[in-house]
């Protein structure tokens, strides 16, 4: 069959080129280059600037831009499905016309346009540090090669450098038209935008500047409806150079006119239509020669700075120069920090070592980074006192005064105990000097807003962090490998953002909190609090501090040093829970109110629980983690897990609709390791009498008793386990009634073997619900269901989930061998997808076709009577029938209370008695159809994110975390040698199917960048800033044998790969401990990384051992793999007194 086409006598030409990937050399930087990249489908990615600058690009040129947030944009911030739909709308357009003899050729790269028209070829690039996008594309067929780059000038503003190469040995001339459109003036924001660009698009007047080639794109007023002026006295600007003797365009008028051969004439003043910069200009290319220039658009110009930058364009000859220079400072800014947090490695896998790269730069735009290291500035912290408690701010002023502008962490630590205030010491104990964080908002994740606050007016530091709780927090423990001493500020960060009733609220601030309310005109605004979260996450930071710190815990559980958040929520009572468990909170708009008035009054301290005293609720580190741990424990149902009552999911959101009846497996193996690590912590406490209220003792008596009353029994029936959880419930219900009026009751003491003791016997039963929740496939189950039955609770099971995998093999609970067990059926799973070597969150299944899934059963059509006779009358209020002879519910129906209310209304009818008899028969036709009762959320019926067929690569890698911690545990056992190979195999097996390991048509995007998730049929969704950054960055480590117990670095690379170390010697820039650059030569057979700013080599050697180089150039040999405490602790402090580690080992 002949597939050949012409357009007009021209034959179209598809040819297919081969995709491909590897890093390559470009203008003196490393870029990741994608061969063939458009024969992927579009795929989005984002581009950083070390400063508020934001840039999120597509593969097809679709682009969004701006500064700070999506209110000061250069290109409209769309979602993500919008700005790929319009890659011929918005950003770059060069139009080329080649004269060749007589003949002149029409040349538009990157554009569907000319599809077919030329023999060409496309390369993408993206550099190491993230910050440039190159597009090129070769014209096989004219010999000419266009590229064109994304980057940005922190100075200048948003810069696109083009270029045009002539791949022949003659001289030839090319008239070039380029340029960016779609330019959005200063002062539209983002709403206005998205909803009324007709009417913004009536305010806009682009003038120009022509002697300096300087567009001005700016609104004709501000866009308001009052009956008041408003001027618009901020413009965005564009200027370009490197074409000589061009013409100016302010708008797409010409672009259409240059296509079929006229010469355009500048435009000088265009009103009412989009905004537009195009220079078109005659380049003479000699033989093989690259011709290049530059444009450049700035946002937020006033009058003064327009004027400043025409002068500098008439009369600053080294503009571009300029410009250039700019670039790469901001390139050295992004390597800075990405180095201040260990990011920087070099070894023979570049694609491991850039990917690490890539994980810690995306960690920290999340988390933030520390600038000045341990340095804190005494004007922030004057400034963050203020804001959290301005009596406290006044009470100390001359002693915060009298700080020096700099002080170090451990220094101003040691100068507010001093003050002996506790209201101070709490304030400053939280206090992290963060900036470059923002909330992972961007167009893939629009439901996340984002601002980027680096840098004020004068160029100093802002420091700030924002947050979800789900996230930041997660950010925070990759962060504090590279900062262990910031340790107890996170802890305590979050340990004051609790609430009294064991809950956390949804949002961190560095000033506070915040938490969600209803919005009545957005259905996504909810209320509640997330589940697992809470535990997990404060339970990796404990591990971090008492692993680098031990010892610090214990003096903590015996501190008052902690507060409780005051949220506005109150949940109801345990009857109602029990009645309707998925209404369970209520917002009390009177606290809301009162707090709102106390931040006004005091501050932001205002948010935190008072007790009738008008006095802050001081507690323990040890009274935190009992209302943590005896919160779930008072939700805990025997035989199913924690019971998901708050209104919000955990991990996975898309399970939303586990809220309710969901029980929680997942959360019930996090507490087990909370309640062991715990355990531990009480055992080693160096007093035996704990301070705590008096209701929290009740508490733990009141569960204690139910807790032992069901381990008495192998199995609980029915009822049983309704009384076991009524109890449980009632006791919780009323210690939050106590803690919402701020605790009446006094402080009483508690023996510290009580707690363990009730741990021990608590275990008991958690164990036996987690061994009993392991499926006849070897799996273990992720949620169950709370079946409510006249006779009590019974307990249902779901489908498997990953998650389940992931939690049973965090919790501590399997042995090496039954570890390797779980791994084995996973694999063997329906979770698992051979095309990306990778599993999906749960078994990917196919939803019944439109035209099939309503249909009833013939038995029910036989058997319904009230079916019958309302067909027969006619009414189709619930059913309707189709010419093929099936009946089907009808369409306004969308859950079983819909029809609940059809059915009412039906007995005030004259189907009153059938309506009363088939109640039940009908909801349960219904049922059988849809099986709502199996229905998780979102997950169970959507085709991207967490849905269907998807594999969401944050919990991959959190599989690939949980693998690796089996594997040093039952390496620590000195497991069985056969155990432990398959366990490495499995690691690395799972490692294999993360992007950086895959091709990018396979991974469907740089395998550099994380991406969130993949659905069945689409390449890698939502880059960047995703959880799984922190996962990667903690593998990492583990993958490094980087340990620490006890106070002490452990080295212990027993599956690190010896193919890592390089082959030849290379130059290692690096980061040091006081934030300096440095360079190393590392040798073949080596490799290098930063731990906490200290350079640590791997050397090959026979023999085992460890050299140090301290501040003084002295070596230090050890001939154990681990550093002693005091040298470890220099480490940590980041106090310069080390230089170096060489660890020398025989990799195998």
């Amino acid at each position: 069959m002949n597939h050949h086409l012409l357009v007009a006598n021209k034959e179209l030409i598809r040819e297919s080129e081969e995709i491909s990937g590897e890093y390559v050399q470009l203008r003196g930087d490393n870029y990741y280059r994608i061969s063939g990249f458009d024969q992927m489908s579009p795929f989005f990615m984002t581009v950083v600037s070390s400063t508020d600058q934001w840039l999120f690009l597509a593969s097809n040129g679709g682009i969004s831009a701006g500064r700070v947030n999506p209110e000061t944009v250069l290109f409209p911030y769309y979602t993500d499905d919008k700005i790929m739909d319009n890659p011929d709308h918005t950003g770059s357009k060069t139009v080329i016309r080649l004269k060749a003899g007589k003949e002149r050729f029409l040349w538009e790269p990157f554009s569907v346009r000319y599809g077919g028209m030329y023999r060409i070829r496309r390369n993408l690039y993206k550099n190491k540090a993230g910050n440039k996008v190159l597009f090129e594309e070769s014209n096989l067929d004219l010999e000419l090669t266009f590229r064109y780059e994304w980057t940005f000038s922190p100075k200048f503003g948003f810069v696109k450098l083009s270029e045009i190469e002539n791949h022949t040995n003659e001289t030839r001339t090319v008239e070039i038209l380029d340029g960016i459109r779609n330019i959005i003036p200063w002062g539209v924001g983002n709403e206005l935008q998205n909803i009324r660009s007709t009417l913004v698009d009536a305010y806009k007047k682009n003038e120009l500047i022509k002697e300096a080639g300087l567009g001005i794109f700016a609104l004709s007023s501000m866009i308001v409806d009052r009956a008041e002026p408003s001027e618009a006295l901020k413009a965005t600007t564009v200027w370009s150079k490197g074409l000589e003797n061009c013409e100016y365009l302010l708008s797409n008028n010409q672009v259409e006119d240059f296509r079929y051969g006229l010469n355009p004439k500048s435009e000088e003043f265009i009103k009412a239509q989009q905004g537009a910069f195009y220079t078109c200009g005659i380049v003479d290319l000699s033989s093989d020669k690259v011709h290049h220039w530059i444009t450049v658009a700035e946002l937020a110009q006033s009058t003064a700075r327009v004027i400043d930058l025409s002068h500098n364009l008439q009369h600053n000859p080294n503009l571009i120069k300029e410009v250039l220079e700019d670039i790469e400072r901001g390139t050295s800014d992004l390597i800075q920090f990405v180095g201040l947090a260990d990011g920087l490695q070099i070894g023979a896998d570049e694609l491991c070592t850039g990917r690490h790269f890539s994980n810690v730069l995306f960690n920290i735009m999340r988390g933030g980074l520390f600038p000045l290291q341990y340095a804190l500035e005494r004007d922030d912290l004057k400034k963050y006192i203020a804001i959290r408690n301005h009596k406290t701010f006044q009470k100390h002023w001359n002693f915060l005064s009298s700080l020096p502008e700099r002080i170090q962490h451990q220094e101003f630590s040691s100068k507010v105990a001093q003050q002996d205030d506790a209201d101070l010491s709490r304030i400053c104990d939280e206090y992290l000097p963060l900036t470059f964080s923002r909330r992972h908002g961007d167009p893939s994740r629009p439901w996340n807003y984002f601002n980027i606050k680096v840098k004020d007016q004068s160029g100093n530091n802002i420091y700030d962090y924002e947050g979800n709780w789900r996230d930041i927090f997660q950010n925070w423990e990759a962060l504090a490998y590279a900062y262990p001493e910031f340790i107890k500020p996170m802890i305590s960060k979050f340990l004051n953002a609790s609430t009294a009733d064991g809950y956390n609220p949804y949002r961190i601030m560095k000033n506070g909190i915040d938490w969600e309310t209803i919005e009545p005109d957005d259905p996504w605004s909810y209320i509640g609090y997330w589940g697992d979260h809470q535990i997990i996450y404060l339970q990796k930071l404990l591990e971090h501090a008492e692993r680098h710190f031990p010892g610090m815990l214990h003096e903590m559980l015996h501190e008052e040093s902690f507060v409780f958040a005051r949220v506005p929520y109150e949940i109801k009572p345990f009857e109602d829970i029990l009645e309707n468990p998925y209404d369970t909170i209520d917002f009390n708009d009177d606290l809301n109110a009162l707090i709102t008035h106390r931040i006004s009054e005091l501050g932001t301290d205002g948010q935190y629980l008072w007790d009738s005293t008008d006095k802050l609720v001081y507690v323990t580190l040890s009274e935190k983690l009992l209302i943590t741990l005896l919160t779930k424990l008072y939700n805990f149902v025997p035989d199913g897990g924690i019971w998901l009552n708050t209104q919000r999911p955990e991990w996975n959101d898309a399970n939303n609709a586990l809220v309710g009846n969901g029980l929680s497996m997942i959360t019930l193996h996090y507490v087990r390791r909370f309640m062991v690590f715990v355990k531990d912590l009480f055992s080693k406490s160096t007093k035996e009498q704990l301070t705590v209220h008096q209701e929290l003792t009740h508490l733990l008596s009141a569960v204690s008793e139910q807790f032992a009353r069901a381990t008495q029994k192998d199995i609980l029936n029915p009822t049983e386990r309704l009384e076991v959880v009524t109890a449980l419930g009632k006791a919780g219900e009323a210690f939050r009634n106590a803690a919402y009026n701020g605790f009446k009751g006094e402080k009483t003491t508690m023996n510290s073997a009580k707690v363990v003791a009730f741990i021990d016997m608590a275990l008991i039963l958690i164990d036996k619900t987690l061994r009993d929740s392991q499926r006849k496939d070897g799996l273990y189950h992720a949620y169950n269901l709370l079946l409510k039955k006249d006779e009590g609770i019974e307990v249902g099971h779901l489908y498997e989930m990953l998650e389940g995998q992931v939690a049973a093999l965090s919790s501590g609970i399997l042995e090496p061998y039954e570890a390797h067990q779980l791994l084995d059926n996973l694999k063997s799973s329906s979770m698992f997808r051979p095309d990306q070597y990778s599993y999906m969150l749960y078994p990917n299944r196919e939803l019944a076709p439109f035209i099939e899934k309503n249909t009833l059963s013939k038995d029910f059509v036989q058997k319904s009577k009230l079916l019958q006779a309302m067909l027969a009358d006619g009414d189709h209020s619930v059913f309707e029938s189709s010419k093929n002879g099936k009946v089907h519910f009808i369409g306004d129906l969308h859950n079983a209370e819909d029809l609940k209310t059809i059915i009412k209304k039906l007995k005030d009818t004259q189907y009153a008695p059938l309506a009363e008899k088939e109640e039940r028969m009908v909801l349960d036709e219904f049922e059988a159809i849809f099986d709502h009762k199996s229905f998780t959320g979102r997950s169970g019926t959507f085709y991207g994110y967490e849905g269907l067929g998807s594999i969401y690569w944050h919990m991959v890698s959190k599989l690939l975390l949980a693998v690796q911690e089996n594997l040093i545990r039952a390496e620590k056992q000195n497991a069985d040698k056969r155990i432990l190979g398959t366990l490495i195999d499995h690691y690395y097996e799972i490692r294999a199917g993360i992007g950086f390991n895959k091709t990018p048509d396979v991974y469907g995007a740089f395998p550099t960048d994380a991406y969130s998730h993949t659905p069945a049929d689409e390449g890698a969704q939502q880059p960047g800033m995703t959880g799984q950054v922190k996962e990667d960055i903690l593998n990492r480590w583990a993958e490094l044998g980087l340990q620490v117990e006890k106070g002490q670095i452990v080295f212990n690379p027993f599956f690190f790969h010896k193919e890592e170390l390089l082959e030849k010697e290379k130059e290692f820039n690096y980061i040091d401990a006081r934030g300096d650059t440095r360079k190393s030569i590392i040798q073949k057979n080596e490799m290098a990384f930063t731990y906490c700013g200290v350079l640590i080599k791997y050397r090959f050697d026979e023999n085992q051992f460890i050299e140090i180089e301290d501040q003084n150039r002295q070596n230090i040999r050890l001939d154990q793999l681990q550093i002693p405490a005091n040298l470890s602790y220099d480490i940590f402090t980041r106090n310069g007194k080390i230089r170096s580690v060489t660890l020398c080992y025989p990799f195998s």
